[in-house]
């Protein structure tokens, strides 16, 4: 007896603030919407954008990784990889093979940075507190691919490169403030080297028996069930974390609430009034509901996508809108729920405070920047 009320005892002080906060959200949105229609509205809402964001969004996960594969088969990773290799030590404090892990990255998502990782020849070229400060340089370019993609497929053409060029900046200040942390906890990683000193081989090109065609074929399939994988695991962040952000963020519809998909409360805008200083002279946003994405970013960029749409069609995303969305969608893209994994994957786990610190002002400069540079380009 005493040890089952010592077992229920030991929930209490975790579940009871729990439950009180899930009870709390709810009755706050039951009692502006109306269960019946609270409820409606939150079904409604996940199969709507299942139906026409995910599906929509999984096809251009498997169209980019195809072509994703198709570059690393046939060199352009690797021509891609040479080329940026100078710009490593001098913007991000680097050697030059981390570019390789930018560019897959960019190409896929932010674990694919813990593969490279767990390479020693790999790791042989970084100090201690650069190998830790890789989680932060790939995170800054994760699905950046598919970002861009999604933009242009929406009419966009010059701001997603633009918001590319804003991550890139973020990117910089993430991973050296991320280097200047660990070296401030742990001076001694500043001569201490991540791998075994092995010299990185060249890779020896093995001789391809396929056929030209068979190659192709097989890049572009094996390319597209990744990206199948990919759209399978955006799912849960999409239907709720947007699902969610959405009933935070818009308002009834013209009858009122009738428990239609993309109806709320509106109180992600009421709170941006009130910084809407903040928001409008740093990233030039000129609707505060134009918040949730950048709040919905942080868990997983697949759900802040999937906002797009309807900030489309509402006529609140602007040319600028979707430069800073892009920067700060590329540089955050879900790190609050990637970083703890892939540090812990790397052995660093006590140090993901200070990696998410970095990152979230990474993502705020990368933003800003991506603002400045907008109003300069509309200048010419």
């Amino acid at each position: 007896m005493n040890k089952s009320k010592f077992n229920i005892m030991r929930f209490i002080p975790s579940g009871i603030p729990c439950l009180l906060i899930v009870l709390l959200i709810f009755t706050y949105i039951g009692s502006v919407m109306g269960v019946p229609q609270m409820l409606n509205t939150i079904m409604k809402t996940a199969h709507d954008l299942l139906l026409n964001t995910v599906f929509y969004l999984m096809g251009i996960c498997v169209v980019t990784g195809a072509i994703g594969r198709l570059f690393v088969e046939f060199g352009v990773v690797k021509l891609l990889e040479n080329l940026l290799r100078p710009l490593m030590r001098p913007l991000f404090n680097l050697p030059g093979v981390a570019s390789l892990g930018a560019v897959m990255t960019f190409l896929s998502d932010n674990p694919a940075i813990i593969s490279l990782s767990q390479d020693k020849r790999f790791c042989s070229y970084f100090k201690t507190y650069q190998y830790i400060s890789l989680t932060n340089f790939g995170t800054a370019f994760g699905m950046g691919l598919l970002v861009i993609v999604f933009m242009v497929g929406h009419g966009f053409y010059a701001e997603p490169f633009i918001g590319l060029a804003g991550a890139c900046c973020g990117c910089i200040v993430s991973t050296r403030l991320m280097q200047h942390f660990v070296l401030k906890v742990h001076p001694e990683y500043a001569e201490q080297t991540a791998g075994k000193q092995e010299e990185l081989a060249e890779e020896e090109t093995a001789v391809k028996e396929e056929s030209l065609f068979i190659r192709i074929l097989n890049s572009l399939l094996d390319g597209g069930r990744t990206g199948v994988d990919v759209g399978i695991a955006i799912i849960p962040g999409v239907l709720i974390i947007s699902t969610f952000v959405m009933i935070l963020t818009f308002g009834p519809s013209a009858e009122g609430y009738t428990g239609g998909a993309y109806e709320g409360v509106e109180l992600l805008p009421w709170l941006a009034n009130k910084a809407d200083v903040v928001f409008h002279y740093l990233f030039g946003f000129n609707d505060p509901h134009l918040v949730a994405f950048p709040i919905t970013a942080l868990g997983a960029v697949g759900a802040a996508l999937s906002l797009i749409p309807s900030f489309v069609t509402q006529g609140w995303a602007d040319g600028n809108a979707i430069a800073v969305f892009t920067a700060i969608g590329m540089c955050w893209s879900g790190y609050l729920s990637t970083h703890t994994a892939m540090l812990d994957s790397l052995g660093y786990r006590e140090l993901t405070p200070k990696a998410i610190g970095a990152h979230t002002v990474g993502g705020i400069v990368a933003a800003i920047v991506a603002h400045w540079i907008y109003l300069l380009y509309c200048l010419f």
